[in-house]
């Protein structure tokens, strides 16, 4: 299985166009050793040919460009694309879609039924793509067993499972969660039985989650904050990050010391905030994540497993 990390960052990537903090400042001035972000994403093939994408961050034509096997020129027109995997409704996974809406090859569109009604409700994201490409859509149960496959995807299986979180501001029901707003996604190579946790959206390792967990051979999750108060700190908001569904890395029960009790062979933080130390590479923060054998994923980073 060979995953490829497209987009690192939270929402607004890094630096953030309109974020003077002390990262954005300062690698815009080279004062600071970090590198620049795009938005959450990745994609995964067991083929190296079909590829499946994981979100549609509003960076996605960058980052089809800087990855090649995305576009292996077979035709005229053609994509190594073979299907796209909706994690959640939010703006910054999905907005990607309107970019993606040349031609009449219909999008083969995986999310919950959930997310489907948020995308054809209140963001109708996907009711817009019916007057270009048009989408099929393929509902994800996310019971954490019912395992599916994708059409062209050789060679790997797919197992959702739901995540304690909130849907999007514009979500007809964002004060009533449901499951399936947001999903962690176990994906199985079927040659060599290899196995990754992608949750770049987990809040809180709830009780069913280590029965899946405990089988990945690579672990990747939400790397927003390093501190719950990061935000209201900075005087840039006045919720915490557990409030707003993203748990801090430090501190007790953070994210950090949970991933302590996991044995995979490489845990990745990946959707990292701006504003969170651990994007600075001499930090004091990132030396912690090293000792307790925990990876920042960047733009471009190779997972092969």
């Amino acid at each position: 299985m060979h995953i490829h990390v497209l987009g690192s960052g939270a929402g607004g990537g890094f630096p953030q166009w309109n974020c003077n903090c002390y990262n954005c400042d300062g690698l815009r001035k080279g004062t600071i050793k970090a590198s620049r972000r795009t938005q959450s994403s990745i994609c995964v093939s067991g083929d190296g040919v079909n590829w499946v994408l994981f979100n549609t961050s509003p960076d996605v034509l960058q980052q089809i460009q800087e990855f090649p096997p995305l576009q292996p020129g077979r035709s005229i027109r053609d994509t190594g694309i073979a299907g796209i995997v909706l994690i959640d409704a939010q703006i910054d996974h999905t907005t990607g879609l309107l970019m993606l809406r040349e031609g009449s090859v219909k999008k083969e569109i995986y999310c919950t039924n959930m997310v489907y009604q948020d995308l054809t409700t209140g963001n109708p994201l996907l009711n817009i793509l019916d007057f270009y490409c048009g989408v099929n859509h393929h509902e994800i149960a996310a019971d954490g067993v019912t395992q599916f496959e994708i059409e062209g995807a050789k060679n790997l299986k797919f197992t959702a499972v739901a995540l304690k979180s909130a849907a999007p501001p514009y979500s007809p029901h964002r004060n009533d969660p449901h499951p399936g707003d947001t999903i962690g996604m176990l994906i199985e190579d079927t040659l060599n039985g290899k196995k990754c946790f992608y949750a770049p959206g987990l809040c809180e390792i709830e009780s069913h989650l280590p029965v899946l967990m405990n089988q990945a051979d690579c672990i990747m999750v939400d790397g927003t904050f390093w501190t719950n108060t990061e935000m209201i700190d900075l005087g840039l908001m006045t919720k915490t990050a557990r409030s707003i569904g993203h748990n801090p890395q430090s501190g007790k029960d953070g994210m950090i010391e949970k991933l302590d009790q996991f044995n995979a062979n490489r845990k990745i933080l990946i959707h990292i905030n701006n504003t969170n130390p651990i994007l600075r590479e001499d930090s004091s923060e990132r030396e912690e994540l090293s000792r307790h054998g925990i990876e920042v994923a960047f733009d471009g980073m190779d997972i092969i497993l």
